[in-house]
């Protein structure tokens, strides 16, 4: 039976050590909160398989943790270079029932050379959210998956986040059934070649990826400028298609676009089935939000009611890609879970400001100035003097502060900024504020108010 705590991974160490290890590194909160629930499955000659419940458990682990975990591992073994991720919903199974459960159909080649799979069960046809942006692209890889090298190949291209590996997966989960399918990112395309060059096992590489009824490569776009991977690569296409095996392929880009790419290559992707996602629209990026909320929901069994309002506010904002969406909503429901409660507008607007549509270039110390005058009814010129009246003194101080926690400026720059004032009168105005806000509430709403204003603002507004 698999077992997280006492699994011996090879003479030297154990799953156990490396816990140990892991939960002294990041302490006990984070432990026990996410990498406890790493389950050790298998070594293999140079990383080791462990899986998790879900999948928004290893993407909070992937995405967080892995590097510091992995180099914890190197430690105790160099020889280890990489952790694998897969999702078992049923950790209590044993090691020989996963075995079984792997399917045979899919290239998953376990002591070789490859040693590399990404198909994620999780990512199918029903849970892919429709719209007008990305209709005609799941409507054409349905198609491509009801009937093989119909449509080959079938190039697919859009911007990062929105949802091509998505689309790439369903085809690949729904060929898998009567087909042998090979999914791979470009990236581990050319790291499998070079490595294949440099152990001599070229013709292992040849067999893997020409003897495959389905060859599905996500990022096409990262071949640019690798001249012998190119080369290879045709021939591998052209083997593919002469023998009516289907060849899937994405990209962020179309293909005329595709940068340091032989022209043949760029011919043969054009000849084939090339569409493309857009932009997701309001209507979709809010269905889009909905359907994760509900998933959240059922997956943590929580009470995450988020209203209509605060979902119509993060699809408004966040609109060039999905997977900012869904990390944005992510970070909302974390936020819940910490404090117990869904937060207000302006909390959510703090927790995600850095994927907001702000300018950070049209934050500056004047319009800093014109809005904080405009809130205290003062003219710019009374702002700026050395008159030092109290109705007067607090609104600088307010000004000098957001300048200072909203810019990048120096305090020197800032002092410039008004009136050429020393640094030193920042310090003491950015003490001043910070002392108001933790005893004074008007100060402080009037701060959160300013600090809004200028951040999440309409053009318009001035």
């Amino acid at each position: 039976m698999k077992n997280n705590l006492n699994v011996s991974i090879n003479k030297n160490f154990s799953w156990e050590v490396i816990q140990k290890e892991l939960r002294h590194q990041f302490g006990n909160e984070i432990y026990e909160s996410w990498l406890k629930k790493i389950v050790f499955e298998e070594k293999f000659s140079n990383y080791i398989l462990v899986s998790v419940s879900t999948r928004f458990i290893r993407d909070w682990i992937v995405s967080r943790y892995l590097d510091q975990i992995l180099g914890t591992i190197k430690k105790l073994n160099k020889e280890i270079i990489r952790v694998e991720f897969k999702i078992e919903s049923k950790l209590e199974s044993n090691v020989n029932d996963a075995q079984k459960n792997l399917d045979p159909k899919i290239s998953f080649i376990r002591d070789s050379f490859l040693q590399y799979n990404r198909i994620d069960q999780n990512k199918s046809f029903d849970n892919f959210v429709i719209g007008e942006s990305n209709k005609l692209a799941f409507e054409a890889a349905k198609k491509v998956s009801e009937k093989i090298s119909h449509y080959n190949p079938f190039y697919l291209y859009a911007g990062v986040g929105m949802g091509k590996t998505h689309i790439l997966n369903a085809i690949g989960l729904k060929l898998k059934e009567d087909n042998k399918v090979t999914f791979i990112s470009a990236e581990r395309f050319m790291y499998q070649f070079v490595k294949s060059i440099k152990s001599n096992e070229m013709v292992k590489f040849k067999d893997t990826f020409r003897n495959t009824d389905v060859l599905i490569i996500d990022d096409i776009q990262f071949m640019n400028g690798k001249e012998a991977m190119q080369e290879e690569f045709f021939h591998t296409f052209n083997s593919l298609i002469d023998k009516g095996s289907q060849v899937i392929l994405s990209a962020d880009r179309p293909p005329n676009k595709l940068i340091k790419i032989q022209e043949r290559i760029k011919s043969r992707f054009s000849g084939g089935l090339v569409v493309d996602i857009q932009n997701p629209e309001h209507e979709l990026r809010l269905k889009i939000l909905k359907s994760k909320v509900d998933e959240l929901k059922l997956l943590y069994n929580e009470k995450l009611n988020l209203s209509d309002d605060i979902l119509k506010f993060i699809s408004n904002e966040i609109r060039n890609s999905i997977r900012e969406l869904v990390g944005a909503l992510n970070r909302v429901a974390s936020f819940s879970r910490i404090y117990n409660r869904v937060p207000n507008l302006n909390e959510i607007k703090i927790i995600l400001k850095d994927l907001l549509n702000t300018n950070d270039a049209l934050i500056t110390i004047d319009y800093i100035q014109t809005l904080v005058c405009k809130y205290f009814k003062i003219s710019k010129n009374e702002m700026l003097s050395s008159r030092r009246s109290r109705y007067l003194v607090r609104p600088r101080q307010v000004a000098i502060y957001l300048a200072k926690v909203l810019t990048t400026k120096s305090l020197p720059e800032i002092g410039r900024e008004f009136s050429n004032r020393d640094h030193t009168t920042v310090i003491h105005s950015v003490k001043t504020i910070e002392k108001l806000k933790s005893n004074n509430s008007e100060i402080l709403n009037g701060i959160n108010y300013l600090k809004n204003q200028i951040l999440y603002r309409k053009e318009n507004e001035i």
